[in-house]
């Protein structure tokens, strides 16, 4: 319990009592257009984009605040693209959720959506005088003038805390928001009502030591019942089965489902099933989100998770430039890798190869594949980001346990040659 307490924190205790005491209270405000528009352009269709890729400032509430933006690799004003909101957990950052590829689901949206990724408050969402729906509701204003978005397309997931305050926005902003998948979260910054339907998929672990499964369970209920659902008991896998069960609910106002996901496992944002190499979240998250219309043309990627194989390896050298980052807590980690191609060649097809720390394990991934799980290391590119031109970069990153050593992975090699430290 004590490892994944650093994910929530003390504060949950304080911010669960400043909720029940009614002080996490939402206020008024919307977004630039609402969710019964569907394909309404916005502002931003049809003009010449000047926001970009990175971190950006922006005034909400009568105090700077920031967030994250990802934009399409294929961003064209001339069609309205999905959007996608990303929240971090306690003692995240919005620069976690970018790591982390915004849960997996990046990877899966091809060049069909937009990513934000908002930065909390003392790095959490208490949400305290609706602040932080007043922030994303200043941060879709902004994009959506400047970005063409479709407004029946928007979506907000997270983690723990970030789980949270995607509920607050399905319970305040049911006009703004197609649907919600929080994972691993409670009602820790508020709810105005939830009268109105949202669609709503739920993720929780059984054995959750942080914020227990019966949490996760009454912000489902709230959604079965106003989204018209036949209340039921889903069922749930056995402890120590290693699996997961989602079921969905059946009687739903059309247009408005309710899934459910419990794992076996506990407080964690990318649970992997037993024997399985990556996490079942984020092709699952996004095939919920992904039901409700596309504004993809047919001859883009499919939103389902790219079956092509890794591309073989580029023999020869390989010049590079290796950079980590990890944000690690009592016994687990992440850590995230980006590597540089600074040699004079595209590399069709990549291995990265690196040492873990004694006593580090890989529980799962991102944009890679991993093996073995400890000692020397493996990754290899996916489908869909084997080739490296020259100057261009590749980003990558896992979840592990450790027992003591919460240190960066050393020796990297792409190819088969060492790359320098960034």
């Amino acid at each position: 319990m004590a490892q994944r307490r650093a994910l929530l924190g003390p504060a949950v205790t304080a911010v669960a009592l400043l909720i029940a005491a009614g002080t996490a209270i939402l206020t008024g405000g919307t977004a630039s257009a609402e969710q019964g528009t569907a394909l309404a352009a916005t502002a931003g269709c049809g003009r010449t984009p000047t926001l970009r890729d990175g971190t950006h400032t922006i005034q909400s509430g009568g105090r700077a605040r920031t967030y994250q933006l990802r934009l399409p690799g294929n961003y064209t004003s001339s069609r309205p693209y999905r959007l996608v909101v990303g929240l971090h957990w306690l003692n995240g950052s919005s620069n976690d959720v970018v790591a982390n590829g915004f849960y997996g689901l990046q990877q899966r949206a091809g060049d069909s959506a937009i990513f934000i990724a908002p930065q909390g408050l003392d790095a959490g969402w208490a949400n305290t005088g609706g602040r932080d729906v007043t922030l994303v509701d200043d941060i879709l204003r902004a994009v959506e003038s400047d970005l063409c978005v479709d407004t029946s397309q928007r979506f907000a997931l997270g983690f723990s805390y970030g789980g949270a305050m995607s509920y607050a926005l399905a319970c305040a902003r049911p006009d703004v928001f197609r649907a919600v998948a929080p994972i691993a979260g409670a009602n820790l910054s508020g709810c105005s009502s939830t009268s109105q339907p949202v669609a709503y998929f739920g993720i929780h672990g059984i054995r959750d030591s942080v914020l227990n499964i019966s949490m996760g369970r009454s912000l489902r209920d709230s959604f079965v019942r106003a989204n018209g659902c036949t209340a039921q008991n889903p069922p749930e896998p056995a402890q120590g089965s290693g699996t997961h069960i989602t079921t969905a609910y059946s009687g739903c106002r059309a247009g408005y489902p309710v899934q459910w996901a419990a794992f076996d496992g506990d407080h964690v944002p990318l649970p992997v099933d037993r024997n399985a190499a990556s996490s079942w979240v984020s092709g699952e998250v996004w095939q919920f989100f992904s039901q409700f219309g596309s504004t993809t043309p047919s001859s883009n990627p499919p939103s389902n998770p790219p079956s092509n194989p890794p591309s073989s390896p580029t023999p020869g050298p390989a010049a590079c430039r290796v950079t980590s980052t990890v944000n690690a807590w009592n016994n687990g980690l992440t850590t995230n890798i980006t590597v540089t191609n600074t040699g004079g060649s595209t590399v069709n097809g990549w291995t990265v190869a690196f040492a873990l720390p004694t006593g580090q394990t890989i529980t799962n991934g991102w944009n890679a594949t991993y093996t073995p799980a400890s000692g020397r290391v493996t990754a290899t590119n996916a489908g869909y980001n084997g080739t490296l031109a020259p100057g261009a970069s590749v980003s990558f990153g896992f979840q592990a346990t450790h027992t003591g050593d919460s240190g960066a992975p050393t020796g990297y090699a792409l190819n088969g040659s060492a790359c320098t430290a960034g």
